[in-house]
């Protein structure tokens, strides 16, 4: 298919990308580029690019697609806690502008990168379905309930959506996030000794690995249209529901000479949330998750000794994606709404 991938450029996108057009798609990427500076390892070898900001696409500029993959977004709940509002003009607004565009344009599949956060804050015992009720704590995941619910309303005959909720990622990417929970405490324990925790370890939250969300995307996208048609589908694994503190002791028992130790102010995280996913498991069966959380620390571990990682390195805004765009601003590259000067 002719595939348009927005937000290429990023932690997922730099691994799709290239896995996409490896199962003979051919990729045109759409990216605004903020993080053009965030490599930890050279970028893939390039498919065709468009440097465009998602509120300024026009229809002309997505004719001729069979499909878009849309990764594009204010990336994670610090970003988006940033400016609310910010949040709600691209998370919300230019993405559902979007995907009446990408209509027009005669697009047929729409696969839209959402996200368990969605599901926020959740005390019961329950593996959480596709049908279970939303409760999100933060701007980020309230986007994408409002995203998901308007993009329903324009799937019919000629233009099918699909709303893919992320679990939380982790592992490695050219485009790396250190702001992530298991590359972030991978991290510290390798470069300081201390695998550390920000929260009390207490609450639950679905891992998945990088590889396996581009292999639940390029799986979507090559299915038949009937059982993905307008379908919210979690993508992870059920058994890779952990507690915080559980992926700590993980970590512990992977990097030498570790110990757990917990920031200053470390409190319950109000985001808890165990997932089912055996709906993606049952209606794409060509997806076949690889990774486990272990694996993933093992593997970021050598990465981070190859390439020398230091703590400050793991501090810096090379790999923290909220440090990135409040440096972008205060050197007035970027301006208020989020613009290139």
């Amino acid at each position: 298919m002719r595939v348009l991938l927005t937000g290429h450029n990023g932690y997922i996108g730099q691994v799709l990308d290239p896995m996409l057009q490896s199962f003979g798609h051919k990729v045109v990427g759409m990216d605004t580029f903020f993080f053009e500076d965030c490599q930890f390892e050279a970028p893939p070898k390039g498919s065709e690019t468009l440097r465009k900001d998602i509120r300024d696409v026009q229809v002309h500029d997505l004719e001729g697609f069979d499909a878009v993959i849309f990764l594009a977004a204010l990336s994670n709940d610090a970003l988006s806690d940033l400016d609310p509002n910010l949040t709600v003009e691209i998370n919300h607004n230019a993405t559902v502008r979007f995907a009446k565009l990408a209509k027009q344009a005669g697009v047929r599949r729409f696969l839209f990168s959402s996200s368990c956060s969605l599901y926020g804050a959740n005390e019961g015992d329950d593996l959480l379905t596709e049908e279970s009720g939303m409760n999100p704590v933060t701007p980020y995941g309230k986007a994408k309930i409002d995203v998901e619910r308007e993009l329903s309303l324009l799937a019919d005959d000629t233009f099918s959506p699909t709303y893919m909720r992320n679990a939380t990622a982790y592992g490695l990417s050219p485009s790396l996030r250190i702001d992530l929970v298991v590359n972030n405490l991978t991290g510290y324990a390798y470069t300081t000794g201390e695998v550390l925790m920000k929260s009390d370890g207490s609450p639950w939250r679905p891992l998945v690995h990088v590889e396996d969300i581009a292999a639940a995307m390029r799986c979507v996208l090559e299915s038949p249209i009937d059982p993905i048609h307008n379908q919210a589908f979690n993508v992870g694994q059920t058994a890779e529901n952990y507690q915080i503190k559980d992926v700590a002791r993980i970590v512990q028992e992977v990097v030498p000479n570790s110990r757990i130790a917990f920031a200053e102010g470390a409190e319950p995280d109000k985001r808890n949330y165990r997932v089912s996913f055996e709906k993606i498991s049952a209606e794409v069966p060509t997806f076949q998750p690889q990774w486990t959380v272990r694996q993933g620390v093992e593997d970021l571990l050598a990465a981070y000794k190859a390439h020398g990682l230091t703590v400050d390195e793991l501090s810096s805004s090379k790999y923290l994606r909220i440090k990135t765009i409040l440096g972008h601003k205060n050197n007035g590259r970027l301006d208020q709404g989020l613009r290139w000067a």
